[in-house]
């Protein structure tokens, strides 16, 4: 089961173990609207409707997680957590004291440093929102950022894809993935009123500035972190323009420029992309024989 928290709403996945006969068919996607910020209320109340049961993978939004990248320190694994920290503060709003952390490696730099990724989020409001889960007959048994749930919807192939995704209402975030591994995330603003925009207003800017964050993404994966050129671009966005925005933003590139489907049969699912995403981090484990525990920020509990 996916949870998935965005500004004001959550939204949930559930899709039951293929072995489990007894929830055979009870596939949900559900929505819960988050009232003066009150996050935990929202869960209870989607409990309280539907009675889930299970594991959650919880995903944060941008504005609960902050990731920053920074140069490895040369510490032993198991004090460098404790490090970071320090490392971090001020690049981050969240205090020391307050801060719960994980990172994963980057992909090596062309100057041969080796960086990490480092993923904060405030402890406080994370024990508070594990507890309320796990007070529900639910487990919590990972905690993401919408990055990894988004890479989990894109099949493993040698080629690095671009893809440019969304939640419903927040802002677009540019990933690449190469061999079922994010390589490579970029958060951008301005542009989440994207479903409210007309084909004119989307053409006449909207676009064009879409277009140089592209090129400002390839370039980086291209030049500093040495990778082959980017042949593929795919879109995933909750906007009843998609297919439209596909075809202009093609017209700006030198690359193809497709939707990015669903596994089936959730392919109409797309603005519950990274709730699904989330739920069946599992099933692609399991079919890779990969473990992605790296990418997680761990249980804050």
């Amino acid at each position: 089961m996916g949870i998935a928290l965005r500004q004001n709403v959550i939204s949930v996945c559930s899709i039951p173990p293929k072995d489990d006969d007894s929830n055979s068919g009870n596939v949900y996607f559900k929505e819960q609207a988050i009232n003066d910020d009150d996050i935990c209320s929202a869960i209870e109340g989607l409990q309280d409707q539907y009675n889930f049961s299970g594991q959650v993978y919880l995903v944060l939004n941008e504005q609960q997680a902050q990731v920053v990248q920074v140069d490895k320190p040369s510490l032993a694994e198991e004090e460098i957590k404790g490090a970071l920290k320090w490392q971090v503060k001020d690049l981050v709003t969240i205090a020391p004291d307050n801060m719960v952390l994980d990172y994963y490696d980057a992909p090596m730099m062309m100057s041969g440093k080796e960086k990490i990724n480092v993923v904060c989020a405030p402890l406080t409001e994370l024990k508070k929102l594990v507890h309320t889960i796990n007070e529900q007959e639910l487990e919590v048994t990972r905690i993401i950022t919408q990055e990894f749930a988004f890479a989990n919807l894109v099949p493993v192939k040698n080629e690095a894809t671009l893809i440019v995704c969304q939640q419903p209402d927040q802002e677009i975030v540019i990933i690449i993935v190469k061999q079922g591994q994010l390589y490579f995330h970029r958060r951008l603003r301005g542009f989440a009123q994207l479903a409210s925009k007309t084909e004119e207003e989307l053409s006449l800017g909207v676009i064009d500035s879409l277009s140089l964050e592209i090129q400002r993404s390839t370039d980086y994966f291209e030049r500093q972190l040495k990778q082959a050129p980017i042949k593929e671009i795919q879109v995933l966005l909750p906007i009843e323009l998609e297919g439209f925005f596909a075809r202009k933003l093609s017209e700006n590139t030198n690359v193809p420029v497709t939707l990015l489907p669903l596994p089936s049969p959730y392919h109409e699912q797309r603005e519950f992309a990274v709730a699904l995403g989330a739920s069946l981090l599992d099933a692609s484990e399991l079919a890779s024989g990969e473990i992605k525990a790296s990418s997680e920020v761990q249980h804050a509990g």
